[in-house]
């Protein structure tokens, strides 16, 4: 394999085919068994796997399967699986995570019927042999079940959430480390929780038991006080669970957060969550369709980069809230080094990663993951040429990829003009402070599946890039935020009111100070 910066380039374009099953129909009396062996097409080696079984009709009724983990729609298996059923028809789904394709089929159930199928999978890429780990930042699913779901979907790294600032804990018997290896490629970590507030929710990493803050559902506190509080007692990683969530500006001015979920649990599998309860609504008519609230976040999450800020983006799915399998929201982190929690967490604060729930993006730029910062000197110019390598499984068509730069579109490739550019995106000349980051989109009409990379940053001079366009929208933000709060005692009032004031000479500053439009 080439390397980037050589004479030539390695480009990995998927193009795998949908592989179904035969029907397994066999005759007898009464209920019937049909036994499912999966295997990677390559090795023939049995996988775990997660399968989506119905009856009746390939929208019909969700069958569960005694003594093996199920949750909302779906039940994950190590490589085989014995099913006995009542007579009828059924429809299922079988996948192990998005680096393989994923196998569909039917069989009918009649009396006595014996049945057995072996269903083979094709690994499209190994993401772990490229030195990119997958991550899921909020899981609440059981722990003894953990290594089968992990396994399952190749997600190398699982935060179980231990506690809620609510409701205490949420685990009966945490183990005794926080971290809890599964060989060399497998580890979840059980040093999580949620601080519920009206401004927004954080998730807090770190932490095996809640820290000492005021347990309040209303607006005081102030959330950043929370944070503040927080930061004062431990060196735990903050992430805000929503780009649109009240607060963002005030935790961001406060310096409360060091992350944001810009994929999260209104994005799931089979849907899209329309609840906004919480946050701060969306224009239905710039952003409507599945496609909406997955955009809007972007945005918000843009015009935060485009105010010189370097916040890395992540991702969660929330399974066993969110109507998701384990991993299927993930944000990818690039390690140059042997995999561990804290290699790995080391590599989403420099920013090497990408996040979504779709194409597998592997980017570089002249030989740079995201997160890197390129300089030049005032009155120089910079020319840097993307190069990515795509992953994408057949049965789910690419759509467009994208490169934006500075919050816009620079431009739209469709997959044949990505696939006769051999990987080779357009080049990006920069005469001034900026940033950019590539997109990818998938064809899917119930959801909204995508993956972006993180952010690469150029400094022309020795400042980074502050538009006042963006800067302003956080501050009329502020203004709206702070027009919310009624609290009734007057000393409360007056604190909250103060912590929003910080926040307004914060984006003020950055409106006064701007550098670009």
């Amino acid at each position: 394999m080439n390397l980037p910066g050589t004479t030539s380039v390695f480009v990995r374009v998927l193009l795998l085919a949908l592989t179904a099953c035969a029907p397994v129909r066999t005759l007898g009396a009464a209920d019937g068994t049909v036994q499912l062996t999966v295997v990677d097409k390559t090795t023939g080696r049995p996988i775990a796997s997660r399968m989506h079984l119905v009856q009746g009709r390939e929208n019909g009724r969700v069958r569960k399967v005694p003594d093996l983990p199920f949750w909302h729609d779906h039940v994950v298996f190590p490589g085989q699986i014995t099913l006995e059923l009542p007579q009828g028809n059924y429809f299922f789904t079988i996948e192990h995570g998005p680096e393989y394709t994923w196998n569909t089929g039917h069989f009918t159930i009649e009396r006595n019927s014996r049945g057995s199928k072996t269903i083979e999978l094709l690994r499209g890429v190994d993401m772990v042999s490229l030195g990119w780990y997958a991550g899921d930042l909020d899981v609440r699913r059981p722990l003894d079940e953990m290594a089968l779901l992990m396994t399952a979907e190749e997600l190398n790294v699982a935060q179980i959430l231990a506690w809620d600032s609510r409701d205490g804990e949420l685990l009966k018997k945490p183990p005794d480390e926080s971290t809890v290896s599964l060989g060399e490629r497998f580890l979840y970590q059980v040093a999580a929780g949620q601080i519920r507030h009206p401004g927004g929710t954080l998730a807090v990493y770190g932490l095996r038991e809640p820290p000492a803050l005021p347990r309040s559902a209303s607006e005081f506190p102030p959330i950043s006080e929370l944070t503040e509080r927080i930061r004062e007692q431990s060196e735990a990683w903050i992430d805000l669970t929503h780009p649109a969530s009240w607060d963002l500006p005030l935790l961001i001015a406060h310096g409360g957060i060091d992350s944001i979920r810009v994929v999260h649990e209104q994005m799931c599998r089979d849907r899209i969550r329309e609840s906004e309860t919480g946050l701060k609504p969306r224009d239905k008519m710039r952003f409507p369709g599945v496609d909406g609230p997955a955009r809007w976040a972007q945005e918000i999450y843009f015009h935060l980069l485009d105010c010189g800020l370097r916040i890395p983006p992540t991702a969660a799915s929330l399974s066993g809230v969110a109507p998701n399998p384990v991993g299927y929201n993930r944000v990818y982190v690039f390690l140059d080094e042997p995999f561990s929690a804290e290699a790995w967490w080391a590599g989403l604060r420099a920013g090497r990663v990408t996040a979504g729930n779709g194409p597998l993006l592997q980017p570089w730029v002249e030989g740079k993951r995201p997160g890197h910062v390129f300089h030049a000197n005032q009155g120089e110019s910079l020319q840097l040429e993307p190069v990515l390598s795509l992953s994408y499984r057949g049965q789910e068509p690419v759509r467009y990829i994208e490169v934006v730069r500075n919050g816009q579109v620079e431009y739209t490739l469709t997959l044949e003009e990505y696939a006769q550019r051999q990987g080779k995106l357009v080049p990006l000349k920069f005469d001034q402070s900026g940033w950019f980051l590539i997109r990818a989109v998938s064809e899917v009409q119930e959801t909204y599946r995508f993956t972006m990379t993180g952010p690469y940053y150029v400094e022309i001079g020795d400042k980074p890039r502050v538009s006042r366009s963006a800067a302003q929208f956080f501050l009329d933000w502020v203004y709206q935020r702070a027009r919310q709060i009624q609290l009734s005692d007057p000393e409360q009032q007056s604190r909250a009111i103060a912590a929003h004031r910080t926040a307004r000479d914060y984006w003020q500053r950055l409106v006064d100070e701007a550098n670009a439009e």
